[in-house]
């Protein structure tokens, strides 16, 4: 599930740490358009994207129309304001820049392109309609984001359609130079349901693993967003099995993005005298001013309030989280992070860095945060 709200960085991708040359790099971010609605410091602006950032950005998100084409979701922001020209326009400031752009994303479901990819002369249009829609607005590529294949109300043929699909968008990419990548379930129980794994590193450029949301407020007691390791009260859903488990399915190193979400999953505690993981929770976190949302912090939430919440190192899971009266909330920071970097083995890292203030160096754990992954560039 991607809740991303605004991203200057939402996602960096490192090529194997530092063992190979800047130019095998890549930084992959993710821009929420929907950012330009929130109030205060927490709108946030195409032109607001450093583009020296990244070396790839991809635009979220557009949907599935009736006919088997691209819907445009919000024709205000990205046509009459011109979004989709000015994301483009990032590369006049970085002629290296690459820029997609992802279709799709937790609200969109499930069942309509279950429908799409399981008809031959469907999905057939379908590939030639995003073609279309890729040269017409002038993307360097696409990205799928299809929550998720054989679930939420899909069939079970859509794990063989969906590669389908992906061959299918591969032959043609290919007469254009376009990149093709996906957002894909990261745990063992979705992905198996979801994805033939081999398959997917035949077609795709890289492989967006949503290595997040992997404990909510919609669990029964408090769990991290995105633990490296299990702990005493984890039950198995973890960053370093779920890349395990892509690795072993034959998901190919060298395109494996893993995803690190700086945002935080917030719990209402049932009791504000248990600040620690595993305690029993009654649903959601409070919402922030800028993400509006219960259950969800972004990152700048959480660091504008940093002073007033007390943070705990969990030394099994290698990540932190927070408490404040009655509210509990697990995110990653530096720390963390580079605990992720340095000991998944695969050959991509990818930073989620959800930054919703345009001013992010005003506050130290911004600063931190882009000095981390400037020193990975």
């Amino acid at each position: 599930m991607k809740s991303w709200l605004i991203i200057l960085g939402a996602a960096i991708t490192v090529l194997n740490y530092a063992a190979h040359s800047a130019a095998e790099k890549k930084v992959v971010c993710y821009h929420g358009s929907w950012s330009v609605y929130r109030p205060g410091d927490g709108k946030f602006e195409i032109e607001y994207i450093d583009p020296n950032l990244c070396t790839h950005v991809i635009y979220a998100f557009v949907g599935l129309q009736y006919n088997d084409d691209v819907r445009i979701m919000d024709s205000w922001n990205e046509i009459d304001k011109g979004g989709f020209q000015r994301f483009n326009d990032l590369r006049k400031r970085n002629p290296s820049l690459k820029t997609l752009v992802a279709i799709g994303g937790w609200n969109e479901g499930s069942a309509s392109y279950s429908s799409v990819v399981n008809d031959a002369s469907r999905r057939a249009a379908f590939v030639n309609n995003i073609v279309k829609f890729v040269g017409e607005y002038g993307f360097d590529g696409f990205d799928l984001d299809w929550e998720y294949p054989a679930q939420r109300g899909g069939a079970a043929t859509d794990k063989n359609a969906f590669s389908l699909l992906l061959r299918e968008l591969r032959t043609e990419f290919d007469k254009h130079g376009y990149l093709l990548s996906a957002a894909v379930a990261s745990a063992a129980a979705s992905a198996s349901l979801s994805y033939d794994i081999s398959e997917l590193g035949k077609y795709l450029d890289f492989i967006n693993v949503m290595t997040y949301d992997l404990h909510g407020p919609w669990d029964p007691v408090t769990g991290h967003n995105a633990p490296l390791y299990a702990g005493s009260n984890d039950d198995g859903l973890t960053v370093d099995a779920a890349i395990q488990y892509w690795i072993n399915q034959g998901a190919p190193r060298e395109k494996i993005i893993l995803g690190i979400g700086t945002y935080g999953r917030t719990f209402t505690l049932t009791s504000s005298s248990q600040c620690i993981m595993g305690a029993p929770a009654n649903g959601a976190g409070n919402s922030g001013p800028y993400t509006r949302e219960g259950g969800t912090l972004g990152y700048n939430e959480i660091c504008e309030e940093q002073s007033t919440w007390m943070e705990v190192w969990d030394d099994q899971q290698k990540v932190p989280y927070a408490c404040k009266g009655n509210q509990w909330v697990g995110y990653d920071n530096v720390k963390s992070t580079l605990y992720k970097v340095r000991n998944t083995q695969i050959n991509q890292f990818i930073y989620e860095l959800k930054l919703q203030r345009r001013r992010f160096q005003e506050l130290n754990c911004y600063s931190i945060q882009i000095n981390l992954f400037k020193t990975f560039i």
